[in-house]
């Protein structure tokens, strides 16, 4: 005989299903949610991995072994890391990128900030200027460092041409020859080339202030530099945070227009991190210390960055 819990009815056989509880509902809903967002992030999930968790694991596990070319891989733990940490090589070059940081970073930042106040005023146009200041981020950064080496070679240069007849150069003079007009070139073309897309960042965050906010200050007295500095400034905080943490971050990994336009001259004076890393690889063919030094410049690249967050974090509430 079937014993019945109590409370609950024996269903004839072949009868249909009892309609499921309106939590049993939610619950599938849920479920279907969840399957469907992991399905949907199922292609990120695969690149992520394939094309940064994997390479991520492998250049750390490359790090520690001596990892020739040809030839079969020794392992020898930590040493990699305790040669880059006495290595003067890799320390210039380093130097060299903090102060190249250093150096372009106000100016892309105090730059695009310019542009962004000027082409908002409302103005005939300003949508045009816009346009044109933003067009060079639509090109390659190869292309356009071989456009400005092509601009800033001796005799044949239309902008060294132009140095030469305002009397800054003489005819037999190689900008890339000294470290100072070297650097000097390679920092105009990256303003050129980016500070449109750190203008229209700026903008964004100038047009997501309050109207109502600037003409309360301008009814209260305010002139311009007194909005400027006590309105635009405090609320634009969080944008200028972004835009410096993208500044930083491209910064620190400069390759290309280094070397491209410099080669890393004169005299190995203008080498990057990244561009000793590339030397170290794929000129000697060491890659373990290589893979050591990809993942010291990972680890700077990631404590600067995680502090530029905290900052940003902190202007949010400003």
């Amino acid at each position: 005989m079937t014993s019945l819990a109590p409370g609950r009815a024996l269903r004839p056989p072949g009868s249909p299903p009892a309609p499921r509880t309106g939590r049993g509902r939610r619950r599938s809903a849920s479920r279907r949610r969840a399957l469907l967002g992991l399905a949907l992030a199922a292609p990120a999930l695969v690149l992520v991995t394939v094309f940064f968790l994997v390479p991520l694991v492998l250049t750390f596990w490359m790090s520690l072994h001596n990892w020739p070319l040809m030839g079969r891989a020794r392992f020898v733990g930590l040493d990699n890391y305790s040669r880059a940490v006495g290595d003067e090589n890799f320390l210039r070059a380093l130097r060299f990128t903090l102060l190249y940081t250093v150096v372009i970073t106000p100016v892309l930042l105090v730059l695009g900030l310019f542009l962004a106040l000027l082409v908002r005023r409302p103005v005939r146009g300003a949508r045009f200027f816009q346009s044109v200041f933003f067009m060079p981020v639509c090109i390659g950064l190869a292309s356009g460092s071989f456009l400005w080496l092509y601009l800033g070679q001796s005799q044949i240069g239309p902008l060294f041409d132009l140095l030469r007849r305002a009397g800054l150069v003489d005819a037999s003079d190689n900008l890339f020859a000294d470290v100072t007009t070297a650097l000097a070139l390679v920092i105009a073309m990256v303003t050129w080339k980016v500070v449109g897309l750190q203008m229209l960042l700026l903008l964004s965050g100038l047009q997501s202030i309050p109207d109502e906010v600037v003409e309360a200050a301008r009814i209260d007295g305010a002139g311009g530099w007194q909005l400027f500095r006590w309105i635009t400034l405090p609320l634009l905080r969080p944008t200028l945070a972004l835009v410096l943490v993208f500044s930083v971050a491209g910064s620190l990994l400069a390759f290309d227009q280094f070397f491209i336009m410099t080669g890393g001259g004169p005299s190995n004076s203008t080498i990057t991190a990244v561009y000793q890393v590339y030397r170290i690889s794929f000129t000697s063919f060491r890659l373990g210390y290589g893979a050591a030094l990809s993942v010291l410049l990972m680890v700077i690249l990631a404590a600067v960055s995680a502090v530029q967050m905290l900052l940003l974090r902190g202007t949010d509430h400003n």
